[in-house]
């Protein structure tokens, strides 16, 4: 055949199109797959558990706990309406909390006896300039912290810091420019008032962040070249003290210590805001007024002009134990130094001029949308909530991720040391302009490590407790009729996390299968229970979760 009968051929013949192969699924997929219709987690950790009194071993799925759904679906949808639960029941409280602390053991009182003599070590060594005998008492220190907090220690531990320079005293007279607020005597109360007998009323408050410059309905800007990046990024990084401001001013105005149940989420433009739900009745003018009123002055170093960048960075000098300049090898600014000089505060965040506020009446489907609504993105990472879709939201993420990226987020950061300055406990593992630090994350965007932010005196219980609650109420309904479930005596057996390629531990799909029937198994006796409590015919086979698994 000639070439051109060839090409004739060849154009008489086109190529066949590709046909869409359909392969069977993969048996982990139909076991996740299947988890997740029960309920059970699809990536647990495995336990070895020993029985002191008869040696038996066994291993256990623990599950993951992930809040996120794309990491574990049925973990995070719990984890929501435990979220959800706690929410509802502190939301219209009608008494007083009681929140009831444990005594201080020997044990706790010991520990606590040993962290102050490593304290003082370790001052000792700081002071003398013995770097490796401070890193190992820090060390210990972590691990003697570690055994106070599974001791049930609850707040925050003092700071092993080596001691430091009196702080500048800072005037606290409010700014002119900004509205002076009535204050009264706050009562030891939270609870709200109740109206006409019957009516408990509380708030829906919606927060957010001053504007920057005007944006598109995809949350990117009109005018990037004019838009505020360094001031988003800095109000990025303050919002959370600059929320708790806010909730201090609001009691000392309205006299009485409201508590709060919010999350933090961002906007389309990137910038974070508030959903609050607030107990007790106060009025939308008080709460505009407080809105207003309330601001944030952080009283750190100017970090406006970068003395380093590039391939030009501080080096770190062991004999003097700070870092110096790359040219001259004088040491930089130490941190209290760099303070004590501040007489203006370098950035003033407010709220911007949109507030939301709102009634709610307990009980209401009114109350449980907005629950809802509360809780709606607290099963997706940061990062999923603020995705770009666009072009020019992905432009407007990067030039919000460059600007933080030169913001400092604390003391700390080595940021700081962009702008002449040490940063507290600098060393030499500190890579200058390099922060771990959440605010510095493409993902993030300078949004809070705290997504849920709840007072203590919410609902008078923890997150534990809640879980701990919905147990006891399914035990309580299959103890009614005639179900008894026995709960194994801690005190008797041994837990061990066991490590990867442990030969005698099964498979992660043979734990996640048993898990499953042991779940329709619970499942079944909590349906036959609310069935024989309510006289109801047994209904057909579902895939509800009961609340024991929960």
């Amino acid at each position: 055949m000639t070439t051109s009968a060839r090409e004739t051929a060849g154009q008489a013949m086109p190529a066949a199109e590709p046909r869409e192969r359909i392969r069977g699924a993969l048996a982990s997929d139909v076991v996740k797959a299947t988890a997740e219709q029960h309920g059970v987690c699809v990536r647990p950790f495995t336990m070895e558990v020993a029985d002191t009194d008869t040696g038996k071993l066994r291993y256990v799925p623990v599950p993951c706990g992930s809040t996120v759904e794309s990491v574990c679906l049925p973990c995070a949808r719990k984890a929501k309406a435990l979220r959800q639960a706690q929410c509802r029941e502190g939301w219209h409280l009608a008494e007083e909390p009681v929140i009831t602390r444990a005594e201080p053991t020997e044990t706790q009182r010991e520990l606590l006896t040993y962290r102050a003599d490593l304290a003082a070590h370790y001052r000792d060594a700081v002071e003398a300039g013995n770097e490796p005998k401070a890193e190992e008492l820090r060390a210990e220190v972590s691990s003697v912290d570690t055994e106070l907090r599974e001791s049930g220690l609850k707040g925050r531990l003092p700071a092993l810091d080596a001691p430091e320079k009196r702080p500048v005293k800072r005037s606290t007279r409010r700014r002119q420019d900004a509205p002076n607020l009535p204050r009264k005597k706050v009562a030891k109360t939270t609870v709200g008032r109740e109206f006409a007998g019957r009516f408990r009323p509380s708030m829906f408050v919606t927060l957010t962040c001053d504007t920057y410059g005007r944006v598109r309905p995809d949350g990117s800007p009109v005018d990037p070249a004019s838009y505020d990046y360094r001031r988003a990024a800095r109000d990025a990084v303050h919002f959370a003290a600059l929320v708790d401001r806010w909730w201090q001013n609001l009691r000392r105005v309205v006299g009485f210590e409201v508590q709060y149940f919010a999350t933090v989420e961002p906007q389309r433009r990137a910038a974070p805001h508030l959903h609050t739900a607030l107990r007790g009745a106060i009025s939308h003018e008080v709460i505009r007024m407080v809105t207003e009123a309330t601001y944030h002055q952080v009283w750190w170093p100017s970090h406006d002009v970068m003395v380093y960048g590039g391939d030009r960075k501080p080096l770190w000098d062991p004999d003097v134990r700070s870092f110096v300049d790359p040219d001259t090898r004088q040491p930089l600014t130490a941190w209290d130094d760099a303070v004590s000089e501040v007489e203006e505060p370098a950035h003033v965040v407010r709220f911007g001029e949109q507030v939301h506020s709102k009634g709610i009446l307990g009980g209401t489907e009114e109350a449980g949308r907005h629950i809802g609504y509360l809780t709606k993105y607290l099963t997706k990472s940061t990062g999923e909530v603020v995705d770009a879709d666009t072009s020019a939201q992905r432009d407007h993420h990067d030039r919000l991720h460059a600007e933080l990226a030169v913001t400092p987020c604390s003391p700390r950061c080595p940021v700081w040391l962009l702008y002449g300055i040490n940063p507290k406990g600098a060393n030499a593992k500190t890579t200058p302009g390099h922060c771990r630090g959440r605010a510095h994350r493409r993902t993030t965007l300078g949004l809070p490590g705290r997504r849920v932010l709840v007072s203590r005196k919410w609902s008078g219980k923890t997150v534990a407790d809640h879980k701990a609650d919905r147990v006891g109420f399914v035990l309580s309904a299959l103890a009614a009729v005639g179900i008894e479930k026995p709960r194994p005596d801690p005190d008797k057996l041994a837990w061990r996390k066991v490590e990867p390629g442990d030969p005698q531990c099964p498979p992660r799909d043979q734990l996640v299968m048993r898990a499953i029937a042991e779940r329709r198994i619970w499942k079944a006796e909590y349906e036959a229970a609310r069935l024989a409590a309510s006289g109801s015919p047994p209904a057909p086979e579902t895939s509800a979760t009961p609340a024991l698994a929960a």
